[in-house]
């Protein structure tokens, strides 16, 4: 995957050191004869992603429909080498940072340690020492950090600029709101509610308090600030809704209505898991493939026809592109798998709804006689997934001792924040079904006490999720009866009462011997959800709205090798 398998072999050196903390013993590489029969059809060549230079046309050029007079000149967002056109920023799956500006080789190094940059946000140049613009990096746990004077490979100069941002579950840029030549700011609650940050000009307190400028924005599942669309020099927005359709909202020069009503640019955009501003209100969009396309502003909020602006599936292995509309997401990449003779593998999500090939953790006879291990959604700063197992009653994560006691209970769950602080929480259910939820301390290395939420929960035989399943950016989970019904448990935020009433999302799921929650499979900020049947079958399920999910798509057979895949 991206950038030499930097950040991955990393994480597989980190899983082989927690297999052996629990005394398990490491076997050798297996041989050609170890190895299981048949192998997941899923599994092909490790794919190399080498992100293609853009093409765009120039700031000023003359566009379709576009009056050559009076068409102001909109302010760049990311224009990291100053040649006039934005640059496309982006985080891979593995947590790096790189951008189209940089050398194919070097990521886009903003000095960031251990601490995923869950969503960027290129606001331009709002007063630093250079004509370069600045980056906003909203954290896992919410903490926001402005860049300043950042440059093709990044910058050394962080400022924290405030904490709590994890209310939101998108923060975009539409430009300059109110004339005053600076990008401004807008965030929006899980509740679906909008607030307009002004931008200030000073870089230590880079925005005004916030102003509430309307509600029902839940509505979209994309919402991208594209700079000035319509030629009037204000800041506009694009915005999709599940249906696929696609909105356009021009900027009023308004600080308090900053946007006139809105107007349809048209269907069948449900066909992208990204969009994403390229400069002078044009937009590009990415498909499920990874491949890029271009559309250019007509100059009145419509876009002209559509350019394919890479080569098919260039850009799979983006996980996050910077300033895009979609609800960021990050805590679990993929899933873990073993076999009844020890051997223990690594599936990476690729970003296209399919599975990279497997990776080997252990090989065969590694985990015998050690502890069954268990793969949550992140427990720490770096959003990446963590392992951990059960050991003579005390809970270890990424070799973390989290204490003794842990026997009573026959099913643990780290679906991610639970409690609306940022923070990876864990479930737990005992024999009694009775469920409790412990919170994160956002490094991996302490729980909270627990907190009893639930009774009844013995009716469910699995017990699963990673990520957003709803739309609204909280963390949900769903639940399989032995009848085989599926219900969605939606998140509110809330420690105490994680869950809204339970609703019957499916029925016919005791087909599959397994269900897994592998987190966002197609990059569009929604968590996925995957079936093994008894035969060895794998079925993907993707996200699209609330508690919905696409028809099953088989990605495979021989899964049946596997005795355990979370």
């Amino acid at each position: 995957m991206l950038f030499q398998h930097s950040k991955r072999a990393r994480r597989v050196a980190a899983c082989t050191a927690l297999a052996l903390s629990a005394g398990m013993l490491l076997a050798g590489t297996a041989s050609a004869a170890d190895t299981p029969a048949p192998l997941p059809s899923v599994k092909k060549e490790a794919p190399s992603f080498t992100p293609p230079k853009l093409t765009l046309p120039k700031k000023g050029a003359a566009r379709a429909g576009v009056a050559a007079a009076g068409e102001a000149s909109s302010l760049p967002l990311s224009d990291l080498d100053g040649d006039g056109i934005d640059d496309v920023i982006f985080r891979g799956v593995e947590g790096e940072l790189s951008s189209t500006a940089t050398s194919l080789d070097d990521v886009f190094e903003l000095y960031r340690e251990d601490d995923v940059a869950k969503d960027i946000i290129p606001i331009g140049q709002q007063g630093g020492d250079t004509t370069e613009p600045e980056v906003l990096v909203v954290s896992e746990n919410g903490t926001l950090k402005l860049y300043a004077d950042v440059d093709p490979t990044g910058t050394p100069y962080e400022h924290v600029v405030g904490g709590g941002w994890q209310v939101y579950n998108k923060v975009t840029s539409p430009g300059d709101v109110n004339g005053d030549g600076r990008a401004d700011v807008v965030a929006r609650t899980k509740d679906g509610q909008l607030y307009l940050y002004l931008a200030t000009g000073n870089l230590d307190a880079p925005f005004g308090g916030r102003v509430l400028i309307g509600g029902g924005w839940g509505a979209y599942d994309q919402l991208v600030g594209l700079g000035d669309g319509n030629g009037d020099g204000k800041g506009d927005l694009y915005a999709r809704d599940t249906a696929g359709t696609l909105y356009f909202y021009a900027g009023t020069g308004s600080t308090t209505q900053p946007f006139a009503a809105r107007q349809s640019v048209g269907g069948g955009w449900n066909i992208y898991n990204q969009i994403l501003p390229a400069g002078d209100g044009d937009l590009l969009a990415r498909d499920n493939a990874g491949t890029l396309f271009y559309y250019p502003a007509n100059g009145n909020g419509t876009l002209a026809s559509r350019q394919q602006a890479s080569d098919a599936g260039s850009w799979a292995g983006v996980q996050q592109f910077a300033g895009a509309g979609n609800n960021a997401y990050t805590g679990k990449e993929g899933i873990f798998a073993t076999t009844p003779g020890g051997a223990w593998y690594w599936y990476y999500n690729s970003t296209t709804g399919k599975l990279d090939p497997r990776e080997e953790i252990l090989g065969a006879g590694g985990l015998t006689g050690g502890p069954a291990p268990l793969h949550f959604s992140s427990m720490n700063a770096d959003g990446m997934s963590d392992t951990g197992f059960v050991f003579e009653g005390h809970l270890w994560i990424d070799g973390n001792d989290l204490g003794g006691g842990w026997g009573v209970y026959n099913t643990l769950v780290a679906p991610g924040d639970l409690s609306g602080d940022g923070k990876g929480d864990l479930l737990a259910r005992d024999a009694s079904g009775n469920l409790y939820l412990y919170k994160g301390n956002g490094s991996g290395t302490a729980l909270a006490a627990r907190v009893k939420v639930g009774t009844g929960w013995g009716i469910y035989n699995k017990i699963v999720g990673a990520g957003d399943y709803t739309g609204d950016g909280r963390t949900d989970i769903v639940a399989r009866t032995s009848a085989g019904d599926l219900y969605l448990y939606a998140g509110t935020g809330t420690a105490t009462t994680p869950f809204k009433s339970r609703l019957k999302i499916g029925t016919g799921w005791n087909t599959y011997s397994k269900i897994v929650a592998p987190g966002d499979l197609n990059a569009d900020g929604k968590g996925d959800l995957l079936g093994i049947t008894s035969g060895g079958d794998l079925y993907r399920y993707l996200n699209t709205t609330s508690g919905k999910f696409t028809a099953r798509v088989k990605l495979g057979g021989g899964w049946g090798i596997y005795n355990s895949v979370q």
